[in-house]
């Protein structure tokens, strides 16, 4: 199998320094903290959940966080496109009640199981060829049904905390709005800035527990193989990955004018996830949510300088991982919401319009609609679904899109 060739050389230092702000550098910071105070507490209630040693616990984020960080600063450079690498959230859901009946070992068995079958599926080009065959518009309904709660969460968020939300819109707003304080403040950085500075004023950013410095330390941890639990978890796992939040990120990459190197990225989620379940952590994914925030705003061509904030941030948060959690778990979730939801408005509108303003209407608004139910089947999450459901019914009442689709 050919892999798309990275573009070289690679950027000079200088030509990084030179885009680092300020709109890269407040989309690498907002990403960077909705990916760490949102999922990075999933991954804390599902380990504490299952009883995990504090040593498991900061291994696993080393793996989640400091691995990834370092693969998206090496695919971003080479790629020149924003390439956030993380691992798989519904995984970390998924294994919550696999804990309950499987040893860690087993767990991490079928991780690794995970790995070699998703290199498998994309050495022999199965995964190419299935994801050639997904029309555009159902994949984009897809996305914008997985990212409709972010939008839907700034709207509620009025409700929780109305300072803090309407001093976040306000100042993205006014940045949006005003050259002058544009060209200082991208809106996300404005929204951060205001946000913190109500949040701080109303005593909400001061922490709830004494910080101890902490650094993590990778524990390797030994495959235990078990019929049951590979049965369980293999393919769910796999599906979370090459059907759920790789479609996504490519997606968005593709929406956002970038060739994403899909054949790359899932050798590299394969080779990567071998690694990352050694330490104890979920399959590794190309992001969907993260890319869209680091394509919030800047010139395209160098979107990725904001993917290597987010990398050095990822990084220091994984090596830290035991002090940064504790300090991540400080940030009110109603402004990461905010925060998240305003990143999302543009992504959305690019969404919806791909989705349903041509061929293949009728499958994209049931690959919408199944999605944004979030229900799962055999233990196999909604976005998954709403591939399959849509694709189904535009095969039954959509024909011709797909015969005009070939001729073109």
């Amino acid at each position: 199998m050919t892999i798309e060739s990275p573009m070289l050389p690679p950027p000079r230092v200088s030509e990084i320094l030179a885009h680092a702000w300020p709109d890269n550098l407040a989309n690498g910071v907002g990403a960077f903290l909705w990916a760490v105070a949102g999922p990075g507490a999933i991954i804390l209630a599902v380990a504490t959940g299952a009883g995990l040693d504090q040593a498991t616990i900061s291994s696993w984020l080393l793996a989640a966080y400091g691995l990834g960080g370092a693969l998206s600063i090496a695919a971003s450079v080479l790629y020149r496109q924003p390439l956030a690498i993380g691992y798989s959230i519904p995984a970390v859901v998924l294994i919550g009640p696999a804990l309950e009946k499987y040893a860690f070992a087993e767990v991490v068995g079928a991780y690794l199981a995970t790995g070699l079958l998703i290199l498998l599926l994309a050495t022999t080009g199965l995964i190419r060829r299935a994801t050639a065959a997904l029309p555009m518009p159902i994949v984009m309904a897809m996305v914008a049904g997985v990212f409709l709660p972010f939008g839907v969460r700034l709207v509620t968020a009025f409700g929780e905390a109305l300072w803090i939300s309407s001093a976040m819109v306000a100042a993205f707003l006014a940045a949006s709005t005003v050259a002058a304080l544009r060209r200082l403040f991208p809106p996300i950085l404005a929204a951060l800035i205001a946000g913190m500075i109500v949040a701080a004023a109303g005593g909400q950013l001061a922490p709830t527990l004494p910080i101890d410095v902490a650094l993590a330390r990778p524990v390797a941890h030994l495959p235990a193989f078990s019929w049951p639990a590979l049965t369980e978890l293999v393919i769910p796992l796999t599906v979370t990955v090459i059907a759920i939040h790789n479609p996504q990120g490519f997606a968005i990459l593709r929406q956002a004018g970038y060739p994403p190197p899909e054949r790359m990225i899932t050798l590299l989620c394969g080779m990567a996830t071998l690694v990352y379940g050694v330490l104890g952590c979920v399959p590794t994914v190309i992001t969907g949510p993260v890319n869209a925030m680091l394509n919030a705003s800047g010139p395209p061509a160098h979107r990725y300088v904001g993917a290597i904030w987010l990398g050095l941030l990822f990084l220091t948060f994984g090596i830290m991982a035991p002090t940064a959690v504790a300090l991540a778990l400080d940030i009110p979730q109603t402004m990461i919401g905010v925060m998240a939801g305003l990143a999302m408005i543009a992504v959305l509108q690019s969404a919806f319009t791909a989705a349903f303003a041509g061929r293949f209407a009728t499958g994209a608004v049931v690959a919408f609609l199944v999605t944004v139910a979030n229900v799962s089947i055999f233990n196999i999450g909604a976005a998954f679904w709403g591939l399959v459901f849509g694709l189904a019914i535009s095969r039954i009442v959509e024909p011709g899109d797909f015969t005009d689709s070939h001729k073109r």
